[in-house]
């Protein structure tokens, strides 16, 4: 019993040896931080904070900064790209506030391209919230689903119903996605680009001026190239206004522009009830690639045309579609990253893409005139612009245009026509392109 006492004591001894000990090393090693701390020169540190800013890794490139996707980037890219890239967008923001050309659209792929070329920050990276809203939404498709409902509830057919026949002009204007593809495949052959079949059926998209299908198809078809083919689609929508006039006026003259059109009949509302589900049946007999696309369109549509769900309506018209109007403009902002732009795939994208969309817009005019030459009511050809889908930016250009060269000329209405039309088209011609590609 007394060895067993005696035991005890020692170990109460020896552990309060070993704390004493601790606390000391662990007081003379804070009392070592805390000299080191105070004896660290103003200078050193005022150094330290200039070496962390953005203008220094402007200047001075880290050799070992990585790109958003961890690949590495150029000294151009790190340094006089980002800058070219600001000044791009500070022009988008002049075209945007300034000019008027869809700031809904525009600004936010400005602020985020902005942001996407900040250096240091790593905004647009895998963890940035840039990277995070384009995972989240772009490359799984969600947001462009999610818009084409909010346009769907937004859209009224009466249009298109009461005069079919300018149904033909979105199915013409759709002739720039697949002449597109046919100039892509073409330079591809003759050694200019390095595009296969499918990066250029999903390229040719953009010649429908639909952003949400372009990305769309570009996730099935060509995912290496969805944050380029999302900024040009996108780009090429928000100028509209900057593109089509010009084409419009060069392919029509002035008694063309002045041709005043009238509404036919009255649509009925069975007939809006009828059409967005005989739209979906059909697309799912004969084309069930696009389905996703169309059955949100015709989704949002025959909501708001069965006037039961109000509540349903608004949010789609209005809460939703803006806050996904946000996240998606700043999630194909990120992708203006001056090592993802400045690129030369990059380029041939964006030229391909406003090919594309020219061609549309003259073929639409084109079928116009071409439709006049047979017995009946005449079409003004500026609404056959309207049929590229860029809904509802190409009828308001069309109403613009019109205008200026009779003020009692409204065409809006009438441009409504070949402009849903056109959306459903480029859902079509996807639909089409992933049937016969992926």
């Amino acid at each position: 019993m007394r060895f067993f006492l005696i035991k005890i004591v020692a170990l109460l001894l020896l552990s309060f040896g070993v704390l004493h000990a601790s606390a000391e090393t662990a007081n003379g090693s804070s009392t070592h931080k805390e000299e080191t701390y105070q004896t660290k020169p103003l200078a050193e540190m005022i150094s330290g904070f200039l070496a962390s800013t953005g203008l220094n890794a402007l200047i001075n490139p880290d050799p070992n900064e990585k790109s958003a996707h961890g690949e590495d980037m150029s000294d151009f890219h790190k340094s006089w790209g980002r800058v070219i890239m600001v000044l791009i967008t500070f022009l988008l923001f002049y075209l945007a506030i300034k000019k008027g050309f869809e700031p809904l659209l525009l600004l936010p792929i400005a602020f985020g391209g902005l942001l996407a070329n900040i250096p240091v920050a790593g905004i647009a990276g895998e963890h940035g919230f840039l990277g995070v809203i384009y995972s989240m939404g772009l490359s799984n498709e969600m947001f462009p689903i999610i818009i084409f409902m909010g346009v769907g509830a937004m859209t009224d057919f009466g249009p298109l119903l009461s005069n079919p026949k300018t149904a033909l002009l979105g199915g013409a204007a759709q002739f720039g996605i697949f002449g597109t593809l046919v100039g892509a495949v073409a330079l591809s052959q003759m050694g200019f680009v390095d595009f296969t079949l499918q990066q250029a059926s999903a390229i040719s998209i953009i010649g429908g001026a639909d952003g949400p299908t372009s990305i769309f198809i570009a996730t099935k078809l060509a995912p290496e190239l969805l944050g380029a083919i999302a900024v040009a689609s996108y780009s090429y929508m928000a100028m509209v206004p900057i593109i089509q006039p010009p084409i419009m006026k060069a392919l029509t003259t002035d008694a063309e522009r002045k041709i005043k059109m009238t509404t036919l009949r009255h649509v009925s509302r069975l007939e809006k009830l009828i059409f967005p589900i005989m739209v979906l049946v059909l697309a799912i007999l004969v084309l069930p690639a696009a389905t996703p696309l169309i059955g949100a369109f015709m989704f949002g549509n025959f909501l708001k045309e069965s006037g039961v769900v109000e509540r349903l309506n608004d949010t789609l018209q209005n809460a939703l579609i803006n806050i996904v109007t946000i996240f998606l403009g700043l999630g194909v902002g990120s992708k203006l990253a001056s090592d993802q732009f400045l690129v030369p795939d990059t380029m041939f994208i964006m030229a391909l893409g406003v090919i594309a969309f020219s061609a549309g817009t003259a073929s639409g005019i084109i079928m116009a005139k071409i439709m006049n030459l047979f017995p009946g009511h005449k079409v003004n050809p500026l609404i056959g612009s309207a049929g590229v889908s860029a809904v509802p930016m190409a009828a308001r250009v069309s109403n613009k245009v019109g205008m200026e060269y009779d003020r009692s000329n409204m065409l809006l209405m009438h441009a409504m026509g070949p402009n849903v039309a056109g959306v459903i088209g480029s859902a079509v011609a996807a639909g089409v392109l992933i049937s016969l590609f992926q």
